[in-house]
């Protein structure tokens, strides 16, 4: 977002201005498609915490997520210990951790390897910027590095468990 726009509406100028900031290093697609399903589905076993196994053709129908896509999404989750599953007529998927422990800053973090928006301000997977100048006389990399810290702080302070659907409120008419 700039000034509240979707990076891919703004004019093809500005777009291109904003991509050559660190001289091409700049990723305007800070969540791949891969990283938004895998919150949506997280966020769905989060909803089924404590309530058994939920079946792929579930998530992948209530989430609008194509199952193929999905059964790799959920294969890494499984892989990085956020997701057990189980074969079978009565298998599924489920979170293999509770909710209030896993922060979308840990999500991020597993299906996009980083929170930074440049390569050269990654912790984890730091690399120099292609054509770029010297990361100590970089003043794109310094911002990033702030940007790159204070997303953390807030995607570190979310967790799965606070987008969890809440139940329907309770009505009293209803009852005897």
């Amino acid at each position: 977002m700039v000034a509240g726009v979707a990076f891919w509406k703004l004019p093809g100028n500005l777009r291109r201005g904003l991509s050559r900031l660190c001289k091409g290093c700049i990723d305007p697609a800070v969540l791949s498609q891969k990283t938004r399903y895998a919150i949506r589905a997280m966020q769905h076993l989060a909803d089924h915490y404590g309530k058994g196994p939920v079946q792929l053709a579930e998530i992948s129908q209530v989430q609008n997520i194509p199952a193929k896509f999905l059964t790799v999404i959920l294969s890494e989750l499984t892989r990085f210990g956020l997701v057990e599953s189980q074969r079978g007529k009565d298998g599924g998927y489920w979170l293999a951790i509770a909710p209030v422990d896993i922060t979308y800053g840990d999500l991020i973090r597993v299906m996009r390897g980083s929170l930074a928006l440049v390569p050269c301000a990654s912790r984890f997977a730091h690399e120099k910027c292609k054509n770029c100048v010297e990361e100590g006389e970089c003043r794109t990399r310094a911002l990033m590095l702030e940007v790159r810290d204070r997303t953390a702080e807030i995607l570190d302070s979310i967790r799965l468990s606070d987008a969890i659907d809440p139940a329907p409120p309770f009505d009293e008419s209803t009852q005897l």
